[in-house]
């Protein structure tokens, strides 16, 4: 029965991870602990890059005064990368600089290529000028923010003070989502200190219920009322955990926390789980509810954001999957990109800084969470997560894949991405590719096959039941 409450703190690709490295790795180190009081006296953070730290504000400052840049054709390498680092979120200079554990191999390299921004589609930026002026900041009684009067495309397409961290989150949580897209053999992997690799994979299935702006789809789809989004996961690799399923549910009210829900193949039934788990670690896995939907999965009203300045920052844009299962096609150790993935480039972002208001630490995983932005997707590239004591603790990578979409054009959000996660205070790592290799198939809006789309079976508890019938 232990291992079975612990099968039911995970949702998506997290629980494929999770349910692949119980009882594999030592507990994780006291570092890990939930936010405390201590944590809030307002002292400076240390940064990943120790005394070797420069501000977002210097950093802009030398990239501007920069001759060279980074012009395309530029390799980048760990002999020459300091040249380049006012172009480098604070987590990949660390990588470079060799501080960690998790260090950038001596045969590594950053080979940049022209800037090529795919703007997020023409009837979502319609939405956008269509409905922005009639959304509104609503402060809540405990110190956070919510909205009203948002119906679809950024609420804030061009973000000012007041709170204008805040409204650069929003964004990101609102960026544009093909409005149903199946990932076919989705996963990860987790590495520790020793090199011991342990995999899973499996099905994912996510709907967009309210919002939608794609040609042709109601904004509300039929039967989804209340929802913004779903996310449906079953594992099918390794095969004695087979048909363990999650499915989350969003809330079109930003003030209600998400719904999980478990399946159990043992018990042929589901089980809702607890929000209080969504930070539990399971031993050697590097990823939290929190981490998850691309780099972000939290509740916006419960948070405080600072905007900390814009940065031009390298970014990987993946043209294509890899070609072969981790680690075989990653640069080994560190589980980094090979050059096939496709080419580096600038993009401009908005950096910010994520924690919890101080009524809502309690029991929160992270201290912070400083999140590049890019402007005109609002996506995330780039992260670093500061633990309870603002120590410095994991660093995340997101290499979003361009594709082309059915009667919409080229988008980055697709869904289909690779993340990596290198915890330096634990030394372990966990990769979250979905999907796992460029052979296995993902389809999108008026490609998913019929079966996909039933609402009951993808987008509600009850359907849960359903696996294995």
């Amino acid at each position: 029965m232990k291992l079975m409450m612990r099968l039911i703190l995970r949702s998506a690709t997290v629980l494929a991870l999770n349910l692949m490295a119980l009882n594999m790795w030592a507990p994780l180190s006291a570092a890990a602990d939930p936010v405390g009081a201590s944590s809030q006296s307002g002292a400076a953070a240390p940064a990943f890059l120790g005394a070797d730290h420069q501000s977002i504000a210097d950093n802009a400052k030398q990239a501007a005064t920069n001759t060279q840049t980074v012009p395309p054709g530029t390799r980048i390498t760990p002999e020459n990368w300091q040249k380049y680092r006012p172009f480098m979120s604070d987590g990949l200079q660390a990588l470079f600089a060799g501080r960690y554990f998790w260090k950038m191999p001596a045969d590594s390299e950053i080979q940049v290529g022209p800037t090529h921004v795919n703007p997020p589609p023409k009837t979502f930026m319609e939405a956008t000028e269509k409905y922005a002026g009639q959304v509104k900041l609503v402060e809540l009684p405990d110190g956070g923010l919510t909205l009203a009067g948002y119906q679809g495309g950024f609420p804030f397409p061009v973000p000012a003070e007041p709170h204008k961290g805040w409204k650069i989150l929003a964004n990101l949580w609102y960026r544009y989502f093909p409005h149903v897209s199946v990932i076919m053999h989705g996963g990860g992997c987790s590495i520790d200190h020793s090199g011991n690799i342990n995999c899973a994979a499996g099905d994912i299935v996510y709907r967009q219920l309210s919002y939608n702006t794609d040609p042709g789809v109601p904004a509300t789809i039929p039967g989804g009322e209340g929802k913004f989004f779903s996310q449906w996961y079953m594992l099918e690799e390794p095969e004695q955990q087979r048909y363990t399923a999650s499915l989350q549910i969003a809330d079109t009210d930003l003030t209600q926390n998400e719904d999980l829900y478990a399946f159990i193949p043992a018990l042929r039934r589901y089980q809702p789980v607890s929000t209080l788990g969504r930070c539990s670690m399971t031993q050697g896995v590097d990823i939290t509810e929190e981490d998850y939907r691309s780099g972000f999965d939290s509740n916006l009203t419960d948070l405080k954001v600072d905007f900390l300045g814009e940065k031009n920052i390298l970014t990987l844009l993946l043209d294509r999957m890899p070609e072969g299962h981790f680690p075989d096609s990653f640069v080994m150790p560190l589980g980094w990109p090979k050059p096939a993935w496709g080419q580096w480039q600038l993009r401009d972002t908005y950096v910010i800084s994520v924690s919890k208001l101080p009524s809502k630490t309690g029991n929160y995983c992270y201290g912070k969470r400083v999140m590049y932005v890019d402007k005109t997707t609002f996506a995330p590239y780039w992260e670093e997560l500061y633990d309870a004591k603002m120590q410095p603790w994991k660093i995340v990578a997101l290499f979003l894949r361009a594709v082309d979409l059915p009667g919409v054009g080229k988008v980055e959000t697709s869904g289909s991405l690779i993340y990596a996660f290198w915890d330096i205070q634990n030394d372990h790592a966990s990769f979250v590719i979905d999907p796992t290799e460029n052979s296995y198939k993902v389809y999108w809006n008026g490609q998913v096959p019929t079966d996909f789309l039933d609402l009951t079976r993808y987008t509600t508890p009850s359907g849960l039941n359903m696996i294995m019938r």
